[in-house]
């Protein structure tokens, strides 16, 4: 049995959307239990819940608001669902942690409950963007950290295959540094340096590097893991996801114009249908905190129950598949590269172009 602490009460929708992705859940996955994290009242009208053995409802008496500072949430909301959700991984009961609550706080909840592994300096932000191949791209860094050292990026490099190999058990999953062009002498300091690294530690089989890659092809699907630093990862994420919703608003205005665009969105509507599932972003709900001493997976704050519960079975996947164990080991492998004081003698000089 894999057992999984979800925060009931985060989000927009909050229990609306988390109870009927729990349910939905269990349904399809008779090896897992819940511990529903929450306020007592919350569950009263889930007795499809209450009465089933893999479900079980932990109290919680405070909620993290979507709005509300990290500082209120770690210091003055010690009793939050958020903060008891990631206490039960901490003490064991529970192998990952699932919350769709403000992502500041949960990261920074996280990071203070937890504690980061060793040789891992800060914990990143992945998950998966749709690609053309009909699959999805790991993207990190997604918004945890906005400014990344050399050594963060092949940190963020070698936890991300960790993850890709746990999840779709790729056993070696390809590498691209996100750049303004693929030739090596191209980009900042930090972006040539982190090249440097990368290949480094490809040398030394720590990852599987295939090179600088541009902004298209986290979407072609040119690489299974694209690094990259917060800020530009968080802006590729939200510009995914604001194509879904165009196409979305695409197909329903094209219905509703004159009979003859009617009659072409219907010829054309099965492919349309098609394209908007391949590209709908709450297939690929459910972020992994990678770098802590436990599993812990954000869901966006907007999900509705079926992306909860794509989130759910992301972080149950990696439970199942040891995920946790594996960055472990990768880490242990790179220490020796990812170690700021390990400078390779390429990075004492880095031509400027």
């Amino acid at each position: 049995m894999i057992t999984i602490a979800v925060d009931c009460m985060g989000g927009d929708v909050g229990p609306a959307a988390t109870l009927p992705a729990c349910s939905a859940f269990l349904a399809s996955h008779p090896q897992a239990q819940l511990l529903l994290v929450g306020l007592p009242d919350t569950f009263k009208d889930w007795p499809q819940l209450l009465n089933n053995v893999r479900c079980r409802v932990v109290p919680a008496s405070e909620v993290v608001a979507m709005d509300d500072p990290v500082e209120v949430a770690l210091r003055r909301k010690k009793d939050s669902s958020m903060r008891v959700a990631i206490q039960q991984v901490k003490d064991g009961v529970a192998q990952a942690a699932v919350s769709a609550g403000n992502t500041g706080a949960l990261m920074a909840i996280a990071r203070y409950v937890l504690k980061t592994l060793d040789g891992i300096d800060r914990p990143a932000i992945a998950s998966q963007l749709p690609n053309a191949r009909g699959g999805g791209t790991t993207v990190l860094d997604l918004g945890a950290n906005v400014d990344c050292s050399p050594e963060h990026l092949l940190q963020f490099a070698v936890m991300g295959s960790a993850l890709v190999v746990a999840i779709t058990g790729r056993s070696e999953p390809t590498v691209g540094l996100l750049n303004v062009g693929e030739e090596v002498i191209k980009g900042s300091d930090v972006i040539k340096k982190t090249g440097i690294l990368l290949r480094n530690a490809a040398s030394h089989g720590d990852i599987n590097f295939f090179g600088n890659v541009e902004g298209n092809d986290i979407f072609k699907g040119t690489t299974d893991i694209v690094v990259c630093d917060g800020f530009v990862g968080n802006a590729a994420l939200k510009a995914s996801e604001g194509v879904a919703t165009m196409l979305a608003g695409f197909i329903k205005q094209e219905f509703s114009r004159n009979w003859l665009t009617k009659l072409a969105a219907i010829c054309a509507y099965p492919v349309l249908k098609a394209f908007k599932s391949r590209a709908d972003y709450r297939r690929y709900n459910g972020a992994a905190l990678l770098g802590l001493r436990g599993l812990v997976f954000k869901s966006h704050g907007s999900a509705d129950a079926f992306a909860f519960e794509q989130a759910l079975a992301r972080a149950y996947d990696a439970a199942h598949n040891r995920l946790l164990e594996s960055v472990k080991e990768r880490i242990a492998h790179a220490a020796v590269l990812i170690s700021p004081d390990a400078v390779p003698s390429e990075l004492k000089s880095i031509p400027t172009i």
